[in-house]
Parts: structure tokens; C-alpha cells; sequence
């Protein structure tokens, strides 16, 4: 279905999926196939959002030849690692890739190869998960928050350099919800400097930027496979990386002692990933470029829809990117567009009318306890000076962030997996909520 479909079209048949949703919260099942009319076609229900994970026989077979084999570790002679370092490697078009047990550890990997600890400072967006952070600080290393562009939901590339100085060493953009940051603006301020970059593209597996793979831009790149992600062995992560020298360095630093493949910098740890997750995503990779399309399909579709209600405003896609993961569907909600009604209200009529999975997300992790406490750390005073991280913590404001965080709307990748009739729901309900916001303002003062 790829005619354009306007504001009256998206109203139409809401109301059949209020009927449907009011039949579920009664512990009724609706009918197999209601059909409902969209624009003077008939349509069917949408299917609901799929279960994750999704496995098959594949993945069993995967799971019972590594414990049959026994096998089950990297040093232990298995095959299934090397096979998926190969087949990841090869699909994101890098030279080298090393398996880690999370993506976490694939950042705390990248960090210590490249030998950053105290006294330097890595540039990081505020608009991220806490583990970028937590990276950086078990380095006992400086976390400096650039601020996000709003419309993008990315690190603003223009605002890096007034953030850099002497003391950085890294500049760590993060492509949030999948899609990629602007990496030539990241890069132009990188190279001129002479600032590694390493991309924490954690959730952002198969997104494309100018055609290339995320991860390969910068000097490496870290992915996760946690429970969420769009592939996944429950925990895992991966590094890949065109240099064959800092390949090396992350390879030994991510095994106890090393394996002596670089010069050793006198630190290292056990990050591996075991046999039986290898096994997993090689499996789950059997499925990764369809589960794309789909995703793709489906945004595409999402975004045009959802682009002629006022007041929602998808994220845009960075000027560049060729393909987003779409691990998030994101969108900012406007709440004076539907008569001040608030985001969380709007989060539960949403709910009410069977549009399930919608998320504020992520928080202001710069103004977070978390970050907070790292300014009163005694190890930090010891290494920075009290005055120095009061200093740091004030000096870390991102207003645009602020705004960000304030409007934000998440939808998971799962829901993408769904069909059109699914996303066209999202879109007559959240038209719907706009056209009763008055009434249910009115209703809850």
C-alpha cells in the first residue's frame, strides 16, 4: 500500500480498534479477522507486536552442536566463534572483528587498547544509554557531554570542538536508536585534532552511512546482542575494526594475559564471548537482512504518516545515512499541539486504544545521580581535584538535550516487525487522541 494517506484517512476506523482493544482488556479474544475500512478499502486488524526473541530450529541446532561438542569456550578449540567473527566481519565489511561478552564490554575493550585512563577526557552525547558512560569512568577517564541535536536525536557534530581540548583523546559518537550520528561532522573535528574515534554502535548493526557499514568510519566500532537487540544471544558484543593493529591490542586485551598478538600495556581483563552465544548469532543472522527490510519498510511508511499530524515529529535521519537499524522508532511529541494534554497521558490513551510499547525513553543522563555522584567520587577528587568536578559536573548542562528528553516517544524494533495496518493504527490513534485532547484534558483538571 503505497498511496500517501491523509488526516481524514488516518481517523477512519479508529474506532473499530477501540472496539478490539476494549474486547482484550476484558480478557476476550476479538474475532480472528475483523476488518475495518481504511480510505474506502478493507483492511485486516493489525497483527500484534511479535514476540522477542525470535528463534526457530536453527538456533537449537546451533545450541545442541555446541554442547555436543564440548567445546564451549574460545581457548577450547570450538568453531563457532571464529565462524561468527567472520560472517559479522564480512557483513559489516570489515577486516577484523573480536566477539565480547556484551557490548559494554566491547567499549570497555576499545578503551583499554587504546590505553585511556586518567587525566584524559572522551567526548560522548548525553542522549545515550549509561553504559557509554560507565565505559569511560571505569578508565577512571573524563566524560565530556556535547550536546544533542534535537531533530536528529544524535550528537550535534557542530558543537564538539568549543568541547575539545589538550586532554582529549577520544571522541565516541553513539548512533542512537540505530541510526547513524552525523560522522563526517564527528570526523572533520577528529581528524583535525588527531582524535581517535571509535563509534558505539551498539544499536545500530546494518545501519549505512554513505553506503558503508557503521563501525568502519571511525577506527572501530562496538555492537551489542543483548535481550533487546536486533540480533541477539541474550548477552554479547563485538568489535570490528580496519586496522589490524588495534585489532590485535583489543584481542589481547580482552582475554586474560593476552595472547601476545601487540605490545602489551600491563592491562587486560576476560571479556570473551562463550561458544554457545556464537552459536546464536549465527544463527540469528540467518534472519538479520529480512528482519531490515521489514523494519525499513515499515519507518518509511511510519514516518510519512505520522509526518502530517501536527505536533509529532519523527526523528530525521542525519544527512548521510543510507540505511538506520531502526533498534528505535523515535518522535517527539508536542504537547501544545493537543491542547496541553501531557506526555504521559498521551502515553496512556495510547494505550487504551491497543497502541502498546511506547516509551519516553532515555532520561538527562547528564543531570543524572549517577553522573552527579562521579563529581563527589573520591578517586576522581584524588585524580581531578574537588573543585575541578564541581566544575565538570556544572559545566556538563545540554539544553537541547533537555528539550529532547522532555518530548520524546519510542517505539521498540519490534514493533517495526509488525505489519502496515499495525503502524496505520499508531498513526489513527495518536490523530484521534489529538482530535478528543480538549475533552480529556478537560475531563482530568
Amino acid at each position: 500500500m503505497n498511496r500517501k494517506v491523509n488526516r481524514r484517512t488516518l481517523i477512519a476506523g479508529v474506532a473499530a480498534g477501540v472496539a478490539t482493544a476494549s474486547l482484550q482488556s476484558r480478557g476476550q479474544e476479538p474475532p480472528r479477522r475483523i476488518t475495518r475500512s481504511i480510505g474506502g478499502e478493507t483492511a485486516a486488524v493489525p497483527k500484534p507486536m511479535i514476540e522477542w526473541p525470535v528463534w526457530n530450529q536453527v538456533e537449537e541446532t546451533e545450541i545442541l552442536g555446541v554442547l555436543h561438542s564440548g567445546k564451549w569456550g574460545r581457548t577450547t578449540g570450538g568453531e563457532k566463534l571464529r565462524q561468527f567473527e567472520t560472517a559479522f566481519a564480512e557483513r559489516m565489511m570489515a577486516r577484523h572483528c573480536i566477539a565480547t561478552s556484551s557490548g559494554t564490554t566491547a567499549l570497555l575493550t576499545t578503551l583499554g587498547a587504546l590505553g585511556i585512563g586518567p587525566g584524559d577526557e572522551v567526548i560522548m552525547p548525553p542522549y545515550t544509554f549509561v553504559a557509554t558512560f560507565n565505559a569511560i569512568t571505569s578508565n577512571y577517564a573524563l566524560p565530556v557531554f556535547v550536546d544533542s541535536d534535537i531533530e536528529t536525536f544524535q550528537i550535534d557534530p557542530n558543537k564538539i570542538a568549543a568541547r575539545v581540548n589538550d586532554q582529549t583523546r577520544l571522541i565516541m559518537p553513539v548512533h542512537i536508536g540505530g541510526s547513524p550520528a552525523d560522522l563526517d561532522g564527528v570526523k572533520r573535528v577528529a581528524d583535525a585534532r588527531k582524535i581517535p574515534v571509535i563509534e558505539d554502535a551498539c544499536q545500530a548493526p546494518m545501519a549505512q552511512w554513505r553506503g558503508q557499514p557503521v563501525g568502519t568510519i571511525g577506527l572501530g566500532g562496538c555492537f551489542s546482542f543483548q535481550a533487546s537487540k536486533n540480533i541477539t544471544s541474550g548477552e554479547g558484543g563485538a568489535i570490528i575494526t580496519n586496522d589490524e593493529d588495534f585489532a590485535n591490542r583489543c584481542y589481547d586485551f580482552h582475554t586474560p594475559g593476552g595472547a601476545k598478538k601487540s605490545k602489551s600495556l600491563g592491562r587486560g581483563s576476560n571479556f570473551r564471548l562463550t561458544e554457545f552465544q556464537a552459536g546464536l548469532l549465527v544463527a540469528q543472522m540467518t534472519r538479520q537482512e529480512e528482519h531490515c527490510q521489514i523494519r525499513d519498510s515499515n519507518a518509511a511508511y511510519l514516518s510519512e504518516i505520522l509526518a502530517q499530524i501536527p505536533g509529532i515529529k519523527p526523528a530525521k535521519l542525519t544527512h548521510g545515512t543510507t540505511r538506520s537499524a531502526w533498534h528505535l522508532y523515535m518522535f517527539r511529541y508536542d504537547s501544545e499541539a493537543f491542547a496541553g494534554l501531557t506526555r504521559g497521558a498521551f502515553l496512556k490513551e495510547l494505550g487504551k486504544l491497543g497502541v502498546t510499547g511506547a516509551s519516553t525513553g532515555y532520561n538527562r543522563l547528564n543531570e543524572s545521580d549517577h553522573v552527579r555522584a562521579l563529581a563527589a567520587n573520591p578517586h576522581y577528587q584524588r585524580i581531578y581535584g574537588k573543585e575541578f568536578m564541581n566544575r565538570w559536573f556544572e559545566q556538563n548542562q545540554c539544553p537541547e538535550n533537555d528539550r529532547l528528553c522532555d518530548q520524546a516517544v519510542w517505539f521498540s524494533q519490534t514493533k517495526l516487525l509488525s505489519d502496515r495496518q499495525q503502524m496505520e493504527l499508531i498513526a489513527k490513534s495518536i490523530a484521534d487522541i489529538q482530535r478528543r485532547a480538549p475533552m480529556i484534558v478537560k475531563q482530568s483538571s
